[in-house]
């Protein structure tokens, strides 16, 4: 499988969610994302954004599903926001029927994901977040699979114009 691994630094909220943003605008089918950091480390910043991408309509208030476990918004490309902090097992997955929207048409950004990444897909970008300090984070890209590697080459693309 092809993988391509590249590495950001934000300094604030705003330049995670810029960085979202700049990825969902470059979206344009259907794609897992997995987000693994600590509490605070803006997994939920980084969708914010990624939703403004995605042209999730301004009246859609992105939050984490903590407790919801699943939030959908509609868009160029739907989104399908999931948070795995409160998930108890993996055979909660199938209750909820996170794992049939693999094969849907969204764009699925996962809160928490290392709690699943075997059950994960195999084609996917993997978002690791590192606290530095209160506003500096340095952020992880792991694409796995022809889709998600052209996805972050463009993203350098878009980043170095």
């Amino acid at each position: 499988m092809t993988n391509h691994k590249i590495q950001f630094t934000t300094r604030s909220i705003n330049e995670t969610q810029d960085l979202g943003q700049k990825l969902g605008n470059l979206i344009d089918y259907p794609l897992v994302i997995a987000l693994i950091g600590d509490l605070g480390s803006g997994k939920t910043a980084f969708v914010q954004g990624l939703a403004g991408g995605l042209q999730v309509p301004e009246g859609f208030y992105i939050t984490s599903p903590t407790f919801t476990l699943i939030n959908e918004y509609p868009g160029r490309r739907p989104l399908v926001h999931v948070d795995l902090y409160r998930l108890e097992n993996i055979k909660d997955l199938e209750d909820i029927g996170l794992d049939e929207m693999w094969y849907g048409q969204a764009v699925i950004a996962i809160e928490w994901a290392d709690r699943l990444m075997d059950g994960l897909p195999a084609d996917r970008l993997t978002l690791t977040m590192e606290i530095m300090d209160d506003n500096c984070r340095n952020l992880f890209l792991d694409a796995a699979g022809h889709d998600a590697v052209n996805l972050v080459k463009a993203l350098e693309d878009a980043l170095s114009e």
